[in-house]
């Protein structure tokens, strides 16, 4: 691999005084909507303080053994199924996918790869969607109407997050140029129900540490999976329910396995968090506001299964986002108390407010590799605000973006004090590069209902933002998810590079590596991974690595899965070149 000079280093080595002296300080409805979007597809494209310097990677023992053999990345291999015509498809070392070279901003200049020097090399980490599976607030009925509306997988992310963070400290180095990746970014979704409990998964899982992801009972399951309704994929018993009828395997031991703990040897390099719509709304989509679905969270009852007129109605309005406030779901728990049944109760199941969130984020004890708060500090609690910048390298500065609707709704947009922020900060910040990062992407940013905590403020849509990029020259990209969709979009004088979710079929990450051509153009690799677990499975091994390789092949035959989310070639692996 050509060694190509790098600007990160010099920064990563100024930084370690900063990140040694720091202070420490103290499925739901999205699924049954479609990924980011109404339709049942992974939708298709068409004031803070000055932050921490970039900290040193940790160095020093994990908690659990990592990949021994050569880091993967999909240039090399991409799960592929052995038979497509088989019911339940098994998977195998597919062949990996090239590298293109996008020329709609720049042309590209013989030699360039000579005269590199690295700006910046980091992965993007998106749509974790770890999951309560037992949570009380979860619409899983609503697959009566969509099956994809309940994955099958859903029981394995914190497994399957966990192997995706051993590939990340496995790669190392930036594939296209050899550079040490510096940092990783996550672009929210990090959770599924804005849970504390997912949250404190989420922030072990990244920082390390031991993860037992159940709730409710530790003895047993509760959750639907059990249930005998045949609506589920029962993996325990002879039921023939929907999934099994589809060929899905019997798999025995497989609930306790999946509730049983996980040891993750969280990131080695620094991370920085971003949040997204499931990391602040109920199911994703909802704001309550009267504390109903709050309570019921952490209460003794859950609903399992509701007459096929009640699912219709709720997807219908829930595809509008016709419900921000969440009434007509509460509406609909009132009524069906009678089908309700007895589920332990557990106060980790409440959600967590802005508030809360930074204040997990800010706990030393998810501190892992750094920086402490991982993009959040303590100036942020004052006005819970979620927005921030962070430095990349090489006269890089990222911009952290909340674009999450605190008045509900699955879609994003931004308050007026925050589009007003960004537009500060990208004046302060013209003399080098940006790096803008979200949730939701340009097309997702169709929400602009006024928030009835703030009545009379405007929210601002995606091509308003696009707009204010363009006018900012110094912007290489935008970053983002929330459409569990691969898409790389030329906007002018940036890229918009949207990045498919973990935890549906491909499951990937995507690193990026920023280089200077000195030649008057700039060059973007992005590069897709997938986690370190093998692309075989074997049934009876429910071991960590073997729960995470079953969390893709599960995935891969949900109900609905397509190859979409995957991209055209053009979306993957690409070279993206950029005049400067």
């Amino acid at each position: 691999m050509t060694r190509i000079r790098s600007a990160v280093t010099a920064v990563d080595r100024r930084s370690l005084l900063t990140a040694t002296g720091a202070v420490a300080v103290s499925a739901g409805i999205g699924l049954a909507l479609g990924a980011g979007s109404g339709s049942g597809e992974a939708a298709a494209a068409p004031g803070s303080t000055a932050p921490p310097a970039l900290p040193t990677p940790r160095t020093g023992s994990s908690a659990t053994p990592t990949r021994t053999g050569p880091a993967r990345t999909t240039l090399e291999s991409v799960a592929a199924p052995r038979d497509t015509s088989a019911a339940f498809r098994r998977l195998d070392d597919g062949p990996g996918w090239r590298r293109v070279v996008r020329e709609q901003l720049a042309a590209p200049r013989s030699g360039r790869a000579d005269r590199r020097t690295v700006l910046s090399s980091f992965v993007q980490l998106t749509d974790l969607h770890l999951v309560d599976v037992q949570h009380p607030v979860r619409t899983e009925y609503l697959r009566s109407q969509k099956l994809s509306g309940w994955r099958p997988q859903e029981a394995l992310t914190v497994p399957g997050a966990v192997a995706l963070i051993e590939q990340v400290n496995a790669v190392r180095e930036g594939p296209a140029t050899g550079a040490p990746l510096s940092f990783a970014v996550t672009t929210g979704d990090n959770t599924d129900n804005n849970s504390r409990a997912e949250l404190d998964w989420f922030l072990t899982v990244m920082s390390g540490g031991r993860v037992v992801p159940n709730t409710g009972d530790r003895r047993r399951y509760e959750g639907v999976q059990n249930s005998a309704e045949r609506l589920y994929w029962h993996p325990e018993d002879a039921l023939r329910d929907t999934d099994k009828r589809l060929g899905y395997p019997r798999i025995d031991g497989f609930l306790a396995a999946a509730t049983r703990a996980v040891n993750s040897p969280g990131l080695r390099i620094p991370w920085y968090s971003t949040v997204g719509n499931h990391d602040g709304l109920a199911s994703g989509a909802m704001a309550d506001r009267s504390g109903f679905l709050a309570e019921f969270a952490v209460g003794s009852k859950k609903l399992y299964g509701v007459p096929d007129a009640e699912a219709k109605e709720m997807l219908r309005l829930l595809s509008k986002g016709g419900d921000p406030a969440g009434a007509h779901l509460i509406e609909l728990l009132r009524r069906s108390r009678r089908l309700m049944r007895s589920v332990t109760p557990d106060p980790r199941r409440a959600p967590f407010t802005p508030h809360d969130y930074l204040r997990a984020h800010l706990d030393p004890a998810h501190a892992g590799a750094g920086p402490v708060g991982h993009g959040y500090t303590a100036a942020h609690l004052g006005g819970d605000t979620l927005y921030y910048t962070f430095p990349m390298g090489g006269n890089v500065t990222g911009i952290s973006l909340d674009t999450t609707d605190r008045g509900g709704h699955f879609t994003g947009s931004l308050d007026t004090a925050q589009l007003n922020w960004l537009k500060r900060t990208l004046k302060e910040h013209r003399d080098g590069y940006v790096v803008v990062f979200s949730h939701h992407n340009s097309w997702t940013m169709t929400n602009t209902h006024p928030d009835p905590a703030h009545p009379g403020g405007a929210r601002h849509n995606g091509d308003e933002v696009v707009a204010l990029l363009r006018r900012n020259p110094h912007v290489l990209a935008w970053v983002n998810g929330h459409s569990h969709r691969n898409s790389i979009l030329p906007h002018g004088s940036f890229w918009e590079i949207s990045t498919a979710s973990h935890i549906d079929f491909p499951q990937l990450a995507r690193v990026i590596e920023i280089a200077d051509n000195h030649d008057g153009t700039l060059s973007l690799f992005t590069t897709l991974i997938e986690s370190a677990a093998p692309h075989r499975t074997d049934f009876a091994d429910l071991s960590q690595t073997g729960l995470a390789a079953l969390y893709r092949e599960l995935s891969h035959n949900a109900p609905g899965s397509t190859t979409a989310p995957a991209g055209k070639p053009v979306d993957r692996n690409a070279e993206l070149l950029l005049s400067r």
